[in-house]
């Protein structure tokens, strides 16, 4: 067997180091570019600047208000949806897994033709009614909940899979029997039984919903908003440099957040102490 292993050990730092230039060439080549002014040399002057360049600190704001808002409507539907799924009907879990899929089939394109569709009929037929301040409202620039709900959709197959890889590893049913039998209802059973035990699981689905808002150009675009994506591409036309240096400080937090909420999640208190006992002996 150790023969057999011999071929793979060799290769894996040859494809580790391909993936890693893969990556970090195209970083590297985008700072030097930020930093290097003809003429000027190295200067950090795009770097400085962007804090005080106009439009940064509100459509960042703007973004990250989205996605607080996103991952918590996401969440609360997901998941009692899938630990009901898991305990009721787990019959219907493909038909279910298909539903949360369809937003990778339909292009976004198509999507926000669809949304724009509906928003242009809303004020011309429902005009003198009262669900016309309701269109209005989610179209609101200060903050579009058309947005919102938008990401929502497109975040269900990320969201999806991610609670799904972690309700598999955990025995919900023996759980929730458990939390009932000690007297909690339905719902003080999933808070205090059952999340304690996906909050990996919450966090990744968290992480990649955040990605999602944080890097969606199209629909937002489409649709007369200007959250952060939106805001890097309008100023690369007059501010280029300055546009690369907001990508590139945007991806580096986006690694840190990865690697904090991998941290946080690989590791629960429970395994902690369990290791920490094994480690002195004790039962």
């Amino acid at each position: 067997m150790a023969h057999l292993n011999r071929p793979t050990a060799a290769w894996r730092p040859l494809v580790l180091g391909l993936a890693g230039l893969y990556f970090l060439v195209p970083l590297a080549a985008s700072v030097i570019f930020t930093v290097d002014v003809p003429e000027h040399g190295l200067t950090l002057d795009a770097y400085t600047q962007i804090i005080g360049t106009e439009g940064f600190l509100t459509s960042l704001l703007l973004s990250l208000g989205l996605a607080a808002v996103t991952i918590a409507v996401v969440l609360l539907l997901v998941v009692p949806a899938m630990v009901a799924l898991r305990l009721g009907a787990p019959r219907l879990r493909p038909l279910v897994e298909a539903v949360c899929s369809l937003p990778l089939v339909v292009p976004p394109i198509a999507f926000v033709a669809g949304i724009g569709t509906v928003l242009k009929w809303g004020p011309e037929h429902l005009s003198r009614t009262p669900l016309f301040q309701t269109f209005v409202a989610l179209q609101n620039p200060d903050f579009p909940l058309v947005l919102v709900l938008a990401y929502v959709v497109m975040a269900l197959p990320f969201t999806y899979r991610a609670l799904d890889a972690g309700l598999r590893a955990v025995d919900v049913r023996t759980l929730v029997e458990a939390a009932r039998s000690c007297g909690a209802g339905p719902a003080r059973a999933l808070v205090t039984a059952v999340l304690p035990n996906l909050r990996g699981a919450l966090m990744n689905a968290a992480f990649l919903t955040l990605a999602l808002v944080l890097g969606e150009y199209t629909v937002a675009q489409l649709l007369g908003f200007r959250p952060f994506a939106v805001w890097i591409v309008n100023i690369s036309g007059s501010q280029a440099q300055m546009s690369v240096a907001v990508s590139v400080l945007s991806l580096l937090v986006t690694w840190v957040l990865l690697l904090a909420l991998a941290g946080a999640g690989g590791r629960t208190p429970g395994t902690r102490r369990t290791r920490t006992r094994t480690a002195k002996g004790t039962p």
